[in-house]
């Protein structure tokens, strides 16, 4: 078993409802297959079923199993857990994967390719070194004889031999018209032999073992020979008309054609124009005249789609007359006759459906009278539905003319058929559809045999092939009218053979059949599909599961004509196709043929590295590339002799199977017939002269070339040659490139193809110059088709010859000054990694071909080398072409691993991150590709996000690879931000520019694929470095888990200027650099970003909401808690009449215009005491206070000091007495838009309710802050949702805030029980457990809307308009805001679950659920609200006071940090009822989880928005990554 870093393992993501039955995933034996779940399928209980069997049990196509599922880490959620199949045996395998009630929601194939075996020594012939030789079994004589014309394969350089079938074959000769499936053909004994299954097997394992070859044979499943014995004694197994009545019609108009002949060839139709020799468009339009006047009228096939009128009328008539009423349980009530097929197709013998006839005629009454008139309208009816009938079988008819006039074309007058001549017995007008075993009759006669089912059980129909049919179909089964249209090309020799649907419809056939396929597996390692479009899928299915049982690598090809990849993946899908037949002439140029080397195989040259661990991508089907098939037109006739050579050095150049038809390379300049042709093949002799006939050695043909050409594919496949360039040089000449991306070696061979015959066509004597990049090493091979001194082609009778008049001139591994057809080459450099070798051709006639090897630069080899080398660290793939370096630069010596791992996390946020704004503080700015568009980050994350669209695809196009190849500006930019740090990143930055020194030496098409393994490596190092100095949590969680958690990377950054308050200096753990500006030690402690990029740096960077939600998921839950505590207290400092500040502006620029923010602040300083072990401390540590009274300016650190407690108590106390001021500076200074009001804050504690209240409605002091700024709208200065009175978030917290002090003081560890009050000059004392107590009596009565309007506790029962809520806010100064739906009582039942009752809490659940709950977040505003609008626009400028200027920010849009509130809250009440509810809610939770999983796979900024418009729509005024949208989410993973 491979290492598990070597192992390759492929990831299908299955999605709801896709079905990939069309779609191509191949595999090789030896991979992992995982299935992993979409976002679709995320949260469900989904089982993934496959009929890939068990190890050790034999493989039943029907019999699934489910599998199951792995959770790498733990089950938290469903972003890692995947079920896999370790891949060992090869075929076509299927799986499904469903959930609940519906088992199928989707599915799909996977083929594992075959491995096939070869020699003494068993070593593997891989796919792609396959070049194959096919043969005509007929022409090889006595099976001693095989050896030595077998021996032409050899010698040529083929290691795979296709033979046609090798059983006995029927009466026409055709290689695949057979008689008997089960018996070797007798031909191939001679006299006094009886050679069988076992010789034939013998010599196959000998020419595997010995000449290292694989042979192949033939299965035809479609058809047998017409004069097949077995078919005479089981005519049930061919479409015969007892069987298929449908075919009767087809089967008359098939007599009368062949009387129709017969009447041609005594000439009774000359005087109507038709003679026995039909050379002119007149006698083709006599053939239609007569069919039309004489044939049709004859034979009258509409009666077998017609009603006896007559008989159907005294039926009805009868029942009419007997009061019969309609079924309505069979019409429904639905009027309309209704004419049932007669299922024997006799004249007439349609019948009507008499309920649907006692429906639509109703007699006015029951009198004769009335029933007469109604049988009257049915007798007219049915006449006209004849008449129907009759217009569509002239339609059928006129369709049957055309293609029997199109047949007579063919074989009769066109240049491309075969030209029969005259009309005889032996070339019948048309061929016969039908077989028909018995003498000569008269039509009349034949017509009376159809009630004789004892002989018409023997009138079997031909098989054949229909031009542009659908393949799935059987064109023989009822629905087809192929047979009576004559449609059909007809194989005159075969009979189709009817399966049925199983085995159990035709036994002896699917019995005998399948003993044929056992023959076949038992001696031959693979199989072609002959006519695989036109075989039965089900039945090719049930033959290869029985072949395979006795040969498990069966190698498997077809050729497929359906004109559709997505149909052909169908076939190769089902039937487990190892290789599909592709055809060289198909292209009618050498522009296209060039174009299927590309597409048919290989990747691009200077491909990424792609991981072993990666998504499974669909593929085509594995190519067989051939130069020409047996099926084909001759290429000498249809191009030119000159062209086999070039054209076969441009298949052999394919990375993929290739091969030819033996007559190619002899140069045989006409089809070897699969029927007409049997002489032999020569025999192979060395020394064979030119002018053989009865033999072939090197001299023959292009046989020396293709020898050349065949060994070069081998070892170009063998030895990791899979890069492929294909360039189009001239009109005429290819150039084609096979490149090894560890050794970077290339062969370039260049093809001056001869579509055209040099003797009638000019061909410029000039070829343009080639500038071949790298160091020629040799000419591996150069070849010309040259003329000779011959007798002219004269068609041999007893052996297949060729033409003797052109011969190769060859030259193997020379150097390029011995090479006669280039000139001497001179060598350029193009920059100092780059050199060129031009050459100039000299003898690159027609029919050329010269093969280059050609190698980096030896410099440029040597730094490669030392690349792999350094790279080998992350991965044993670099290891081959690798080479140490003599004299490596210091930092290298050490792993890069030990260079990480003394970075901290404030250091990875440079490495990994930094947005424009944060990286232009430091003088710096994110990389911009010319002509395209900058990158997200400065740090490696940048680049990794657009690296990852680029690589899966290689995409070396993109104008990122374009630059890289350009210059080296993004290289000298990666690692210069780095080197100008200091310490570790410092030697992250010289690291990178040692290893890009290297990198700038190699050839510029390299440059991509290098640049992006050193920036893999680099950042996968980096990663692992970052989740080491990570909490537990994070290290042992799932991939959605660390994708948030590099939120804390991405957000907690020191800047230039340090945006923290300085802490006091007594605390340990407080980092310190000397500042770069004033060049003073100065603090320099991490502080939290609010988003990226608008809220990234400068004074804009620090809020003290938005920071305090974050931080726990981003710094408590990620094991961040020093640096979590030095934000609490730095923010303690600058506690001002009892608030904390909204905008920090480092402390002295702070305002304090919110209400919630200090209660935030609470509950984080309540989680770090929780959750850090001994976190309690903080409450001793000290705080330097910056205001220690409301009105002092800033202080100095140290000037004042207290413990953290005291800041707490001070918080609290102010609230219980009541807060009111006017902000510092108010006016347009330091806010443009609030109106004069708005600046007086005010927050108090409603003594009746303990509830914290304040704000007015000029202000808005929660999260909820959109300021109007429009005047044409005149919302100017007006609060969107001022949520003044008591917010839903602001009780919980303050709830859970007094809870926690009254616990931590009964422990001893907070010294205050209260606070005394000062109010109009008297002193009173609050204890904090009675607040504690009048929140918890207060709130279910003051807040939940019952819908009741009788609730005593419902002041405005107007007001409600949606009941089983939560009020967002209680004592709004506009009562309406009370009861709008919003998001915010969430947040309440998180942090103060003790609030709210259970069955309450759920119905507002399920209420926000459905109401609020978005894709990625939560409705801002309940989206039946008269104002509500989910898109945000801040720059709308119009006459609409609710949307202008972006006022609905909160009135609709889809903010994502609540939905972490909502999902903890959905947890938290579900575990309080019953386990089935709770089971549907982490369902709820994981599915809703595996949409921010998706969003941050796919998001270049790695993170999640801040909002997002309605139904998860982009927003594009939205923060791309945001704080706390990655940390809530991060905590609902915490608490699953």
């Amino acid at each position: 078993m491979l290492p598990q870093h070597l192992k390759q393992i492929r990831v299908l993501m299955l999605n709801e409802k896709e079905n990939l039955e069309r779609t191509l995933f191949r595999l090789e034996q030896g991979f992992e297959l995982q299935f992993r779940l979409g976002p679709s399928l995320q949260g469900r209980r989904v089982l993934v079923h496959t009929n890939y069997p068990l190890d050790g049990q034999p493989f039943k196509r029907h019999v699934f199993r489910a599998l199951a599922w792995n959770y790498p880490s733990g089950r938290e959620d469903d972003s890692d857990k995947y079920c896999s199949l370790d891949l060992k045996i090869a075929g076509s395998y299927q799986y499904y994967f469903g959930y609940g009630v519906i088992e199928r929601s989707g599915g799909g194939y996977i083929v594992v390719d075959p491995v096939l075996r070869v020699g003494t020594d068993n070593h593997v012939l891989p796919l792609d070194c396959v070049t194959i030789q096919t043969y005509l079994s007929k022409c090889l004589g006595h099976l001693d004889d095989w050896h030595d014309r077998l021996c032409v394969a050899k010698e040529t350089g083929y290691n795979m031999i296709h033979f046609t079938p090798l059983q006995t074959l029927g009466e026409s000769r055709s290689c695949y018209s057979l008689a008997d499936q089960l018996t070797f053909n007798p031909e191939f004994s001679p006299q006094g032999r009886s050679y069988g299954w076992e010789d034939v097997g013998a010599l196959v394992e000998r020419l595997r073992t010995e000449w290292n070859m694989i042979c192949i044979t033939d299965v035809v499943y479609n058809h047998t020979a017409a004069n097949s014995a077995w078919i005479q004694e089981h005519p049930e197994c061919g479409y015969n008309l007892v069987n298929s009545p449908h075919l009767r019609p087809a089967w008359v108009l098939d007599r009368a054609i062949v009387h129709l002949t017969t009447r041609v060839i005594e000439g009774r139709y000359e005087k109507k124009g038709l003679p026995a020799d039909i050379t002119e468009d007149k006698h083709l339009q006599a053939v239609r005249t007569v069919m039309r006047e004489d044939i049709f009228p004859e034979i009258k096939l509409w009666e077998f789609f017609q009603v006896d009128v007559d008989s159907a009328t005294l039926q009805f008539k009868a029942l009419l007359q007997n009061g019969a009423q309609a079924d309505r349980s069979k019409t429904e009530g639905v009027k309309g006759l209704k004419i049932i097929q007669d299922p024997e197709y006799r004249r007439h013998g349609n019948t009507v459906d008499m309920d649907s006839a006692l429906e639509t005629f109703v007699p006015n009454s029951a009198s004769a009278e009335h029933v007469e008139q109604c049988c009257g309208c049915f007798r007219q009816r049915l006449t006209q539905l004849n008449e129907e009938q009759h217009r569509l079988e002239q339609q059928h008819q006129e369709q049957a003319i055309n293609c029997i006039v199109g047949n007579v074309v063919y074989e009769r007058l066109a240049e491309h058929g075969p030209k029969l001549g005259p009309v005889t017995r032996k070339d019948p007008l048309v061929t016969r559809y039908f077989t028909f075993p018995y003498g000569d009759m008269t039509l009349e006669e034949e017509m009376l045999l159809l009630d004789q089912p004892e002989k018409i059980c023997h009138f079997l129909a031909h098989n054949g092939w229909v031009m542009g049919d659908d393949p799935l179909r059987n064109f023989a089964e009822p629905g087809s009218n192929v047979y009576l249209r004559r449609e059909l090309v007809c194989w005159g020799d075969s009979v189709k053979l009817r399966y049925g649907k199983g085995p159990e419809d035709c036994p002896y056939l699917w019995e005998h059949m399948k003993n044929y396929t056992e023959i076949t597996a038992t001696h031959f390692h693979g199989v072609r599909l002959d006519n695989c479009h036109s075989t039965p899928l089900h039945v090719a299915e049930f033959m290869l599961d029985a072949a395979r049982v006795i040969r498990p690598n069966l190698y498997v090809i077809a050729e497929l004509f359906t004109g559709s990849e997505l149909v052909d993946n169908v076939f190769v899908n089902r039937l487990g196709i190892s290789s599909l037949v592709r055809e060289a002439m198909s292209a009618g140029d050498s522009h296209e043929e060039g174009r299927l080397v590309y597409r048919y195989g290989g990747e691009p040259v200077g491909a990424f590295v792609q991981p072993s661990l990666r998504p499974l991508m669909p593929t085509i089907a594995h190519a067989m590339f051939l130069d020409v098939t047996h099926d084909n037109e001759c290429p000498i006739q249809l191009r030119s002799a000159l062209d086999s050579l070039p054209s076969s050095a441009l298949v052999s150049m394919a990375c993929c199977a290739t091969g030819s038809t033996r007559g190619y390379d002899e140069l045989v300049p006409h089809q070897i017939s699969v029927v007409k042709e049997e002489r032999f093949y020569p025999k192979w002799n060395p020394s064979a002269p030119p002018a053989s006939v009865g033999e072939v050695g090197p001299q023959t043909g292009i046989v020396a070339g293709k020898l050349a050409l065949n060994k070069l594919h081998h070892e170009l496949a063998a030895q990791g040659f899979m890069q492929v360039y294909v360039d189009q040089v001239d009109a005429d000449v290819v150039a084609i490139t096979r490149h090894c991306p560890s050794t970077h070696q290339s062969v370039v061979a260049v093809c001056r193809t001869a579509f055209h015959d040099p003797k009638t066509h000019h061909y410029d004597p000039k070829v343009p110059p080639m500038f071949i990049p790298g160091k020629i090493e040799e000419v591996v091979l150069e070849a010309r088709t040259v003329e000779r001194k011959a007798e002219s082609f004269v068609k041999d009778g007893k052996f297949i010859n060729g033409l003797l008049e052109y011969t190769v001139e060859i030259k193997e591994h020379i150097s390029l000054e011995e090479s006669t057809v280039v000139m001497p080459a001179a060598v350029t450099s193009k920059d100092r990694s780059e050199f060129v070798q031009e050459i100039g051709f000299e003898k690159l006639t027609p029919g050329s071909v010269i093969a280059f090897r050609v190698s980096l630069d030896p410099k440029a080899q040597q730094v490669v080398g030392v690349l792999r080398y350094y790279l080998s660290q992350f991965s044993p793939k670099y290891r081959r072409g690798s080479t140490a370096d003599d004299n490596p630069p210091e930092v290298l010596l050490k792993p890069l691993s030990q260079i990480m791992s003394k970075l901290t996390l404030a250091d990875m946020n440079v490495l990994l991150f930094r947005c424009e704004a944060e990286e232009q503080e430091d003088g710096g700015g994110c990389y911009s590709i010319p002509g395209w568009e900058s990158l997200k980050y400065a740090g490696l994350q940048g680049l990794v996000s657009v690296m990852a669209n680029i690589r899966p695809n290689n995409d070396l196009g993109h104008p990122v690879c374009a630059n890289l190849r350009q210059g080296d500006w993004l290289l000298d930019w990666t690692c210069s931000r780095l080197l100008t740090r200091e310490g570790p990143l410092a030697q992250v930055g010289e690291w990178l520019a040692a290893m890009f020194k290297y990198l700038k030496h190699i050839p510029r098409y390299l440059i991509p694929c290098y640049f992006d393994a050193i920036l893999v490596s680099t950042y996968t190092t980096a990663l692992d470095a970052t989740f080491k100095l990570m909490s537990s949590f994070v290290q042992s969680g799932s991939s959605l888990v660390r994708h948030l958690a590099l939120g804390s990377v991405q957000m907690c950054s020191v800047g230039r200027f340090p945006a923290l308050p300085p802490l006091s200096h007594k605390l340990d753990g407080v980092p310190y650099r000397v500042s770069p500006i004033s060049g003073a030690k100065e603090q320099c402690c991490v502080s939290l970003a609010a988003g990226l990029p608008h809220f990234s740096a400068g004074i804009f960077r620090c809020w003290g909401r938005d920071t305090f939600i974050a931080l726990r998921g981003l710094m408590l839950l990620t094991g961040r808690h020093t640096e979590a505590r030095n934000i609490i207290l730095a923010f303690a400092g600058t506690l001002r009449h009892g608030l904390i500040p909204n905008l920090l502006g480092e402390g002295r620029s702070a305002r304090y215009n919110c209400r919630d923010a200090v209660w935030w602040w609470l509950q984080c300083i309540q989680d770090y005491v929780n959750h850090v072990p001994q976190g309690h401390e903080i409450l001793r540590c000290p705080v330097s206070r910056m205001y220690p009274t409301d009105d002092s300016e800033p202080l100095q650190p140290g000037q004042v000091e207290q413990p953290l407690y005291d800041v707490i108590q001070e918080a609290l106390q102010r609230h219980l007495e009541g807060i009111s001021y006017r902000e510092r500076d108010a006016g347009s200074k330091i806010d443009m838009n609030m109106k004069d009001e708005g600046f007086s804050v005010e927050a108090r504690v409603d003594p009746l309710t303990g509830f914290v209240s304040g704000g007015n409605r000029f202000n808005c002091g929660t999260w909820m802050d959109k300021m109007g700024e429009s005047d044409r709208a005149r919302n100017k200065g007006m609060p969107a949702t001022p949520r003044d009175g008591a917010a839903v978030e602001i009780v919980g917290l303050s709830k859970s805030a007094v809870r926690w002090v009254v616990e931590l003081h009964s422990k001893g560890l907070f010294p205050y029980d209260g606070a005394k009050i000062h109010k109009n000059g008297t002193e009173s004392f609050v204890s904090y457990s009675q607040w504690n107590q009048q929140i918890q009596e207060s709130f279910e009565a003051h807040f939940w809307v019952s819908g009741d309007p009788h609730d005593p506790n419902e002041k405005h029962p107007e007001l409600v308009h949606k009941k089983g809520i939560y009020k967002d806010s209680y004592g709004a100064s506009s009562a309406w805001c009370d009861y709008q739906l919003r998001p915010n009582f969430t947040i309440a039942m998180v942090v103060a679950p003790e609030l709210f009752t259970v069955e309450h809490a759920w119905t507002a659940l399920e209420v926000a659920e459905k109401k609020l709950l978005g894709p990625l977040g939560m409705k801002t505003l309940d989206p039946d609200d008269m104002v509500y609008c989910g898109v945000y626009d801040n720059s709308l400028e119009n006459d609409d006071y609710n949307l202008a200027k972006g006022f609905n920010y909160h009135q609709g849009p889809e903010w994502l940090w609540p939905v972490g509130y909502f999902l903890r809250a959905k947890l938290y009440f579900a575990k309080k009822k019953e386990e089935l509810v709770y089971n549907k809610s982490v369902t709820l939770v994981k599915n809703v989880l595996s949409k921010h999983y998706t969003h941050l796979e796919r998001s270049p900024w790695k993170g999640l928005p801040e909002l997002t418009n309605e139904n998860g729509q982009y927003c594009s005024f939205s923060c791309e990554t945001q704080a706390w949208s990655l940390a809530t989410v991060l905590e609902v993973l915490f608490n699953l």
